[in-house]
């Protein structure tokens, strides 16, 4: 079986966190505090990311969801942010019996815009960070950082964070990476939704530019037991730039006393 890298800590029912692209399990450690007491936390290092190996044949939705899940709990909850929450999704969606309760953390059913689906990334700016890649993908990763903060009250001393720990636990696969693109740019999950059986919480920040908060208000309408919470005057991490309010929703959401 092929192995990624996992993190645990803490007690209690299990909460797995799946991150975004090009970052690692690493980015949710200040979020971790008031939870860890209450959950048994498994922060999975996607492929290629962190310190889980680029895997053969690991290269789309498919493999991923199949190579997650091998690595998860029988039942859990599940929290994915950005890409990770995409992965999130069709995990719940594919494996109803295993997913209690789902946390979807600034993402969205389609990350690119299309005719009916205005409020995505548009297609050419993934499309200049695929080619970026080949050329300096450590740039790359750094410029789409300064994408995710923008808009946010704390937008410096945030970049300041993500530019600080993307490359803390190495350096992703570049492969890894020109996949994780491929992936946002090709999945529209907005038919198979209505299959997700499990209550879901849909976090945005209201100033997100690359998930933005109408795609998390659509997505919460397209699962049929959804919540959705809009935090104000956060980007794309709220759970580093508004961490107590990032905290409160998920605690009234899982029912701990965070």
């Amino acid at each position: 079986m092929d192995e990624l890298y996992i993190e645990s800590s803490g007690h209690g029912p299990p909460l797995v966190m799946l991150h975004g692209w090009g970052m690692h399990g690493g980015i949710w450690d200040d979020c971790m505090p008031e939870l860890e007491g209450h959950v048994r936390i498994s922060k999975i290092d996607l492929p290629g990311h962190g310190r889980s190996p680029g895997l053969s044949g690991v290269a789309d939705m498919d493999a991923l969801v199949e190579t997650i899940a091998r690595h998860c709990p029988r039942r859990m909850t599940l929290m994915g942010w950005s890409l990770g929450g995409m992965i999130a999704m069709e995990i719940a969606r594919r494996l109803p019996g295993r997913v209690e309760r789902l946390l979807l953390i600034a993402t969205t059913p389609r990350f690119v815009t299309a005719p009916d689906w205005p409020c995505g990334v548009d297609p050419t700016v993934l499309a200049n960070f695929g080619a970026g890649l080949g050329e300096d993908y450590r740039r790359t990763v750094r410029d789409f950082l300064m994408l995710q903060v923008r808009g946010d009250d704390h937008a410096p001393e945030l970049l300041r964070q993500l530019k600080q720990r993307v490359f803390a636990h190495g350096d992703p696969d570049p492969r890894a990476l020109s996949q994780g693109l491929d992936i946002l740019a090709g999945t529209d999950l907005r038919a198979d939704l209505e299959q997700v059986a499990c209550p879901a919480l849909v976090i945005s920040g209201e100033r997100d530019r690359l998930t933005p908060p109408e795609a998390g208000c659509r997505l919460a309408g397209m699962i049929p037991d959804a919540r959705y919470v809009q935090i104000g005057k956060a980007a794309h991490a709220p759970f580093l730039s508004h961490r107590r309010e990032f905290v409160a929703a998920v605690a009234a959401f899982t029912g701990i006393a965070a």
